[in-house]
């Protein structure tokens, strides 16, 4: 199982099938344009540092609606939130997505603008890893990013949407989040190989680096 970083909200997990989330074009944020090439691309919502799937090569399978099924042997939910605290009115509707790969369950934020009721933790269920948004302004910010990272319990939870070096959007940078960590902190670089048996019992957090 292979995961690497591209910058924003965008990640790439391998094990034979290839999933993408989020992609962006990286010029219209100030960052590098990824090298992508994906069978299945997850799309939270439609905003142009989320939606650039062009981006991606290998004619992948888009998937930006609230689906509940196997794809690609990927079995794949996603569940309608908000990119906002006031129900999509300020900013749209956001999509979580959980997706699970050889007996590994990944689940994606997105632009996740508030917190989650106890409905919505119970239908995610036992997760292994977690992406959460932690730069505030469009997004939850650092406080409640740990107050979810608590509740939803992952083995590994990895912060993302946040300000890099040469970013154009005015959002928090990681270090408002990880003062609040009271977890191991791995810094992982741009990418890391692991097996599911290899993943803590209990939270760990890793940091990708560009």
């Amino acid at each position: 199982m292979r995961i690497v970083w591209h910058g924003h909200a965008c990640f790439e997990v391998n094990d034979g099938i290839t999933v993408v989330t989020d992609p962006h074009d990286g010029k219209s944020i100030g960052i590098a344009r990824p090298s992508l090439e994906a069978d299945m691309v997850l799309v939270s919502h439609d905003h142009f540092d989320h939606n650039c799937t062009k981006a991606v090569e290998g004619n992948p399978l888009i998937v930006e609606s609230t689906v509940n099924e196997t794809i690609m042997g990927v079995r794949t939910r996603a569940l309608q939130t908000y990119h906002d605290t006031v129900d999509g009115r300020k900013r749209g509707n956001n999509r979580i997505y959980r997706f699970e790969m050889d007996g590994v369950s990944f689940c994606h934020l997105g632009d996740l603008g508030h917190t989650l009721s106890d409905r919505m933790l119970e239908a995610l269920g036992s997760i292994d890893v977690l992406f959460i948004p932690v730069g505030s302004v469009f997004t939850i910010d650092g406080e409640t990013a740990w107050r979810l990272v608590t509740e939803i319990d992952p083995r590994i939870a990895v912060p993302m949407h946040y300000r890099v070096g040469g970013l154009s959007l005015s959002i928090r940078p990681l270090g408002d989040f990880l003062d609040l960590v009271d977890s191991p902190v791995t810094r992982v670089g741009n990418e890391i190989i692991f097996e599911k048996e290899d993943l803590p019992e209990d939270t760990e957090v890793w940091v990708f680096s560009l």
